[in-house]
């Protein structure tokens, strides 16, 4: 009998482990001290927050071409760092062109007044309530970081940000804030569908339809919008210039590789930030120079 209940015993034990491991957990929290960066990562049906062990080093300096963007957005943080009213902010435009690193930069600069950076993807913004309040409590400041977001029509994660952002019944941590990228203004995709469901009064005032109404209300809570455009050929050859100087390239060299980066551009149908470091990377790389500091 005894033999028989400790078998029957062993197998709850087991079902129970089973259902533990399937079940949400409630989110731990990870080793702060670790990194001033982190990704929040599904696993099953848990979610943790791993500590990034090697955070990219790029600094505010290290961005030009795009001055006004960078002092927006600097301004805005180190309101949010010093604990004054600040914004989430929402960087869109041309890819490429330093939306993210942007982002990277801030949290370099910022990091030793006590700003922490989340990234979240977009498929796990619903668990975005749970991010806020494991970390309500801390002293730190944190930005919960999506990249490259956009949605379709009908994924849960929309919900959920539009209701962190503003609309839901709590009230919003005052020690996090959102930052997202993306290149589109509106993060849903728009149809001509939308547009001839519009409708006018006999004064010819406009209706948008709910459709559209519905489309630029998750961009609109975000209180900072900050555009970012295609380099003219001047500014990519100068950003092209800081990166063969980072790289240790010799002046002398600059007239032939400025030649070969407009080409480059010309390959990839594009003149950004982004293109010319991958351009003078490969330069680099070409002529046996060592990597960048």
């Amino acid at each position: 009998m005894n033999e028989h209940f400790e078998r029957v015993l062993q197998r709850v034990e087991s079902l129970v482990a089973r259902l533990e491991a399937v079940l949400p957990q409630p989110l731990s929290a990870p080793d702060w001290a670790a990194s001033v960066a982190f990704r929040y990562r599904k696993r099953g049906a848990h979610g943790v927050l791993e500590p990034v062990r090697h955070v990219a080093t790029i600094r505010l300096d290290d961005l030009r071409e795009i001055d006004d963007q960078k002092e927006r957005v600097r301004a805005n943080t180190e309101r949010f760092v010093r604990g004054l009213p600040a914004n989430n902010v929402l960087l869109t435009g041309a890819r490429g062109t330093g939306k993210s690193s942007l982002i990277r930069a801030c949290l370099n600069a910022y990091a030793p007044a006590g700003l922490r950076l989340i990234e979240v993807d977009k498929a796990d913004l619903v668990d975005l309530p749970d991010i806020a309040e494991l970390v309500a409590g801390r002293p730190e400041r944190f930005i919960v970081y999506c990249d490259d977001l956009s949605f379709e029509a009908g994924e849960s994660g929309y919900k959920a940000l539009k209701s962190m952002l503003d609309g839901s019944v709590a009230a919003a941590s005052p020690n996090v804030l959102i930052y997202a990228t993306s290149n589109r203004r509106h993060l849903l995709p728009e149809t001509m569908r939308d547009n001839l469901d519009a409708t006018y009064d006999e004064d010819g005032e406009l209706h948008p339809a709910e459709a559209v109404e519905e489309k630029i209300s998750l961009s609109e809570r975000f209180g900072l919008w900050v555009s970012f455009y295609p380099f003219s050929q001047d500014e990519y050859l100068r950003v092209v210039r800081q990166w063969l100087t980072a790289y240790g390239v010799p002046e002398a060299q600059w007239d032939d590789a400025c030649r070969a980066a407009l080409v480059w551009a010309l390959e990839r149908g594009s003149r950004s930030g982004r293109v010319a470091h991958q351009f003078a990377r490969d330069w680099a790389g070409r002529v046996g120079l060592g990597a960048a500091a």
